[in-house]
């Protein structure tokens, strides 16, 4: 991240030289808490081309006629920024990532005025703004024409013929490593860099710069949502059988590196599930669901879902009766619901390699590393499942853009427990 000198500098010799095909500048107009000019569909359109082209700056407070610093109002910035995350998440297909910094330059008089600086990175994919397809020539926008816009979508397209766990991610350097997190993936005297290119954690982009991959953000930064927005665990625990938050008994968003977002979701789990017991002669408890079983769950969720997809984000939902796991991105390759328990595919391929070799297991699973690579995952949480609670699991996939897994609760009145224990 540029410190906050170093950008001031730069934008005060930016502002004088002008807009350029990297810089764009906006006044703005603000009325009763709202931004009314420029229009929100024409800053969108501005955004989409430089994620389209090369990436670029929009600094807002600037009047791009006149190179006037004229500033926003303190108590607007709030406003101003809750106006471009919705018109990036909104406006724009797909969502666009944006960084945004909140600096004082000083105007012609020499006073501090705050501005809001954002800075789009140039994308892996084709952005559709308001307005149509559109990318930057010299200090404007302009929309694409039918042969450059194939072009565009055929050269972004190959680009993820790269394994998406593989790609770059443009805002994310070596800075943003935790080093405790990285300790774990280096061995003895070799540089540093070099290990983490080895295991593509760490690779070069197109002006030679370190960029973190994806696999990189998700392991080694604290928090991977800031790089990645949807990368995180969104747990629910409910009293009744309906998605209602009047019946909401707890809640938490698990972030973190994946393997704590796995540690947390699973904590949620076991903390709102419900154990009852019986007496045959002796006390036996009976858990809700079997831990090894969605433990298995949740790193098959993690490690498996689609991270390309915007906007999605795993979702463990506990109810009364069952435990639903949605996991964003539908099969991958040849796979299908009914073939699950016998084949083994892997979407992230780097992300699974990594989590099979340098990180243990809980000890709750029996087994050694966090994922052990043997294909006996679904079948695990099959089989342990429906000897717990009398009731096979169930797959389902959505629409092709998400897997859904129901594991029912186990219970005395529901499920004859009881008798099963009678009988042993």
């Amino acid at each position: 991240m540029i410190k906050n000198t170093e950008l001031v500098r730069e934008l005060i010799y930016q502002i004088r030289l002008g807009e350029d095909s990297a810089y764009e500048f906006k006044a703005l107009t603000i009325h009763d808490n709202k931004v009314t000019r420029p229009h929100r569909d024409s800053v969108a359109d501005e955004l989409a081309a430089f994620a389209n082209g090369s990436g670029g700056v929009l600094l807002l407070g600037v009047n791009d006629k006149t190179r006037d610093v004229e500033g926003i109002e303190c108590e607007q910035l709030d406003t101003v920024e809750l106006w471009l995350t919705n018109m990036a998440s909104q406006a724009i297909d797909p969502p666009l990532p944006i960084e945004t910094r909140r600096v004082e330059i000083p105007d012609r008089q020499g006073n501090l005025r705050p501005l809001v600086w954002v800075r789009v990175a140039k994308s892996l994919f084709v952005h559709r703004s308001p307005h149509g397809y559109f990318h930057r020539v010299g200090s404007s926008k302009r929309e694409m024409s039918p042969e450059l816009l194939a072009r565009l979508f055929q050269q972004r397209s190959m680009v993820r013929l790269i394994r998406f766990d593989e790609q770059l991610v443009p805002n994310a350097g070596p800075d943003d490593i935790d080093p405790a997190l990285k300790a774990r993936f280096l061995r003895g005297d070799l540089p540093e860099a070099l290990q983490l290119k080895k295991l593509y954690l760490l690779l070069e982009d197109e002006n030679r710069q370190p960029r973190l991959t994806v696999t990189s953000v998700l392991l080694l930064t604290r928090r991977p949502a800031d790089f990645l927005s949807s990368a995180y665990v969104q747990c629910v625990a409910y009293s009744g059988r309906e998605r209602n938050a009047e019946y909401q008994l707890d809640a938490q968003d698990c972030d973190g590196p994946v393997d704590e977002q796995i540690r947390q979701a699973f904590a949620f789990v076991r903390r709102n599930m419900r154990v009852e017991a019986v007496k045959r002669p002796g006390r036996i408890d009976i858990p809700q669901y079997d831990l090894g079983a969605v433990y298995e769950a949740l790193v098959n969720a993690v490690a498996h879902r689609d991270y390309a997809m915007h906007g999605a984000r795993i979702r463990v939902h506990l109810f009364a009766d069952r435990l639903e796991i949605s996991t964003p991105g539908g099969l991958p390759n040849s796979l299908t619901v009914e073939s699950m328990d016998a084949n083994s595919i892997s979407r992230n391929e780097t992300l699974v390699n990594l989590l099979s070799r340098y990180y243990p297991a809980d000890p709750v699973t029996r087994r050694q590393n966090l994922i052990e690579r043997r294909g006996e995952g679904v079948p695990t949480i099959l089989a342990a499942s429906e000897r717990l609670s009398l009731r096979r699991p169930l797959f389902e996939q959505i629409d092709h853009t998400e897997l859904k897994l129901t594991i029912y609760a186990a219970s005395r009145e529901s499920n004859g427990l009881v008798a099963q224990f009678d009988d042993e």
